[in-house]
């Protein structure tokens, strides 16, 4: 069975930090199978010194490919830098021709079509620039190139340079590792919003212009959802929609979900702005007819439920398949432990929910899941032990 270890550090200078993960790796790896896969994720601190640690690394171990991006803030086993110099490693042994990397300019052309001659991509992990251009449309045919559809990671949410790691380092653009047959994942994304309003039906939309939902003004409905009246002043207006998403869901995915919760193909994006005379709000996406969508808020507390809810099915599902070997966890920078509550709070749930496994993971400028972008969630991803 492959063996995952992880390692964190965090010192203003990187060389320092490196020094002690390597300490912690090479205390893991007594008497332990030579890894061939390495996940390395930064804070926005070292964005300048990448291209070095990169380097250092392959010196370090010689044999292994690395894969990672820069964020505002990164994460491993129970702890959370944020806003503060830090990296985290994971590594893992995985069967020989088992994974294979990609990155910019052309990423797809690094994968065969499912179901052809040579490598089998079923799963893969995605790190990307969210100012790459028709990331969305990037998402769903790489998805298509991958036998399960399955897609995760997250977006770069560094402040300087999105940088991302895929053997080297690249500066925008789409890189990941994709995974065959013999690297089973299970994987599962939680949401942090929640509706303050029924699923209505977009019966007319231009572009970003959101105009009706089941053919009446879309600022009367989202009014009536709030609970708010029509005459209320435009400076509280303003205030209750910045407060104020939009959960949406294509017309042709599955819209189920319990009553009070959002579906995992619910992708939140806020309201740009507001016409009082025509009624009409902006929403930061490309919007149609025939659209589902509910209006909704962030609550920390529904936010803590659904995560160890998830968390828990992971696990179990895991036990049943062989347990778990390594983990990654990949969570909105808008979340975290400030929002739920404490310094460290998110990364000490998951790992406390999932017990004693290798666990590392960043805060994303965004998340994916499937070929789905998301914002305000975490995707939970675990290697289980059936390889």
């Amino acid at each position: 069975m492959s063996k995952f270890i992880c390692a964190h550090a965090g010192d203003a200078k990187w060389e320092i930090a490196l020094g002690s993960c390597w300490g912690q790796v090479r205390f893991q790896l007594q008497n332990a199978p030579k890894p061939n896969l390495g996940w390395c994720y930064l804070t926005d601190h070292y964005t300048q010194a990448a291209g070095n640690i990169m380097e250092a690394l392959r010196e370090h171990m010689p044999g292994v490919h690395w894969v990672g991006t820069v964020g505002v803030g990164v994460g491993a086993e129970g702890v959370e830098y944020f806003d503060e110099p830090a990296m985290v490693l994971m590594l893992a042994d995985l069967p020989p021709d088992s994974f294979k990397l990609f990155s910019s300019p052309k990423p797809l052309q690094a994968l065969p079509e499912a179901g052809s001659n040579g490598f089998e991509a079923f799963t893969a992990l995605v790190h990307a620039d969210g100012g790459s251009a028709d990331l969305p449309i990037q998402l769903k045919d790489l998805s298509g190139k991958t036998t399960t559809g399955y897609l995760f990671g997250g977006l770069s949410s560094a402040r300087n340079q999105p940088l991302c790691f895929a053997d080297e380092v690249f500066l925008g653009g789409l890189s990941g590792v994709a995974f065959g047959p013999e690297v089973p994942v299970l994987s599962r994304v939680t949401q942090g919003c929640q509706p303050v309003g029924p699923q209505r039906t977009i019966t007319r939309a231009e572009g970003n212009y959101l105009v009706t939902l089941d053919k009446a003004r879309a600022l009367d409905c989202v009014l009536e959802d709030l609970g708010l009246s029509l005459d209320i002043p435009d400076p509280e207006l303003r205030n209750e929609l910045a407060q104020t998403l939009a959960g949406l869901i294509a017309a042709d995915e599955d819209v189920s979900a319990k009553p009070g919760q959002f579906g995992t193909n619910t992708e939140v994006r806020h309201l740009l702005g507001v016409g009082r005379q025509s009624g009409v709000l902006v929403v930061a996406e490309q919007i149609a007819a025939g659209m589902k969508l509910a209006f909704c808020k962030r609550n920390a507390e529904a936010a803590k439920h659904d995560l160890l809810r998830i968390v828990g099915e992971v696990r179990a599902q895991a036990e049943a398949a062989g347990g778990i070997r390594g983990a990654l966890y990949i969570s909105c920078s808008g979340r975290g432990g400030p929002h739920f509550g404490h310094r460290n709070a998110e990364f000490q749930m998951v790992s406390e929910a999932l017990g004693p496994v290798p666990l590392i993971g960043f805060f994303a400028g965004g998340e994916i899941a499937r070929h789905h972008l998301y914002g305000y969630t975490g995707v939970l991803t675990v290697f289980t032990g059936a390889a």
